[in-house]
C-alpha cells in the first residue's frame, strides 16, 4: 500500500467525488468481509498492511438513499471488513429492533488515497442589533449595540475537535492499533460503527446532499477513560458556493455522527 502524506491542518480546496470506488456487496462477499476483519483484528502486522492512517472511505448521496429507504431503526451501521484485500466500510441497515437486516445488497466503499485536499467548512452568523431612542423633539436621548453570538440547531463538530481527532489519528493511529493488538489481543479493536439515521440527509438551504468523505478520528472518552476511535462524516453539495441568504446561525459541513462498537455495542 502506499505512501500518502496529506495536510490536514490547512484545508482549503474542495474534494472531487470518485465514483469508481463505490459499489456493492453481495451476501456471500459481505459475510466474508465480515469475517475477514475479525480475524484480523488480533494481528498488527497484517493490521498495518491493510490501514493507513492517511486514508479515507467516500460514500455516495446514492448509497446513503439505499439505507434510508429500508432502515427502520433510529441508528444504522457503518460496518468495517476485509474485502479484495482492502478495508471497507460498508452500510448496513437495521429493522424496528435494532436488528441487521439481510439485504444481500450492502453498498461500501474501500480505504483509498484522498484525491486532492479536502475541505471542512464551518460559517457562523452573528446578529448585530443596533437601538436607539429619541425624545419628542427627535433628539438622540440613548443608544446601544448589542451582538448576539450563533447557537448551534444541529449536531455539527466543531472544526477544531474534528482536525484534532483527523490529525492524532493520522499521527498515533498505528500505535493505538499497536497497543490494542499486543495488550489485549484485538478484542478492543471497532467493529462497527453505529450512526443516527436521522443524520443521514444533512439539511443545507439551497443544496443538495452529493457525497461524504469519511475519515476516522482519535478522541479521548471520559466514560472509558481511553482513546476511542470514531468515524467523522464530511458532507458535500453540489452547490458549494453562499447565496448570502441563509438563515442557519452555525453551518457546518463535519459530523461525528459515529459510536464505535466495541466499546458501545448497545444494538
Amino acid at each position: 500500500m502506499n505512501t500518502c502524506v496529506i495536510s490536514l491542518l490547512y484545508l482549503i480546496l474542495y474534494h472531487k467525488t470518485d465514483r469508481e470506488n463505490m459499489t456493492n456487496l453481495n451476501q456471500k462477499q459481505y459475510d466474508q468481509a465480515i469475517e475477514e476483519w475479525t480475524n484480523c483484528r488480533g494481528n498488527y502486522s497484517v493490521i498495518q498492511k491493510l490501514i493507513s492512517t492517511t486514508q479515507i472511505f467516500q460514500i455516495s448521496a446514492s448509497q446513503i438513499d439505499q439505507i434510508k429507504k429500508v432502515n427502520n431503526y433510529k441508528e444504522f451501521c457503518a460496518k468495517i471488513g476485509v474485502y479484495s484485500d482492502e478495508i471497507v466500510l460498508i452500510l448496513v441497515a437495521l429493522d424496528e429492533n435494532g436488528k441487521e437486516i439481510l439485504s444481500g445488497d450492502y453498498p461500501y466503499s474501500p480505504l483509498a488515497h484522498l484525491k486532492g485536499e479536502l475541505a471542512l467548512v464551518e460559517k457562523r452568523q452573528y446578529t448585530v442589533i443596533n437601538n436607539a431612542v429619541l425624545s419628542s423633539d427627535l433628539r438622540k436621548v440613548d443608544s446601544d449595540s448589542d451582538m448576539y453570538f450563533p447557537v448551534s440547531n444541529k449536531p455539527v463538530m466543531e472544526q477544531d475537535k474534528a482536525l484534532d481527532a483527523i490529525e492524532r489519528w493520522r499521527d498515533e493511529g498505528q500505535t493505538w492499533f499497536y497497543r490494542e493488538c499486543f495488550e489485549f489481543g484485538g478484542s478492543g479493536i471497532f467493529q462497527q460503527f453505529y450512526v443516527p439515521s436521522r443524520n443521514l440527509d444533512p439539511y443545507e438551504a439551497g443544496k443538495v446532499l452529493n457525497h461524504f468523505v469519511c475519515s476516522f478520528g482519535l478522541k479521548f472518552s471520559d466514560v472509558y477513560q481511553k482513546m476511542l476511535v470514531t468515524v467523522i462524516f464530511i458532507a458535500f453539495y453540489d452547490d458549494q458556493l453562499e447565496n448570502g441568504n441563509g438563515s442557519i446561525p452555525i453551518s457546518s459541513n463535519t459530523y461525528d455522527w459515529s459510536q464505535p462498537c466495541p466499546p458501545i455495542c448497545r444494538v
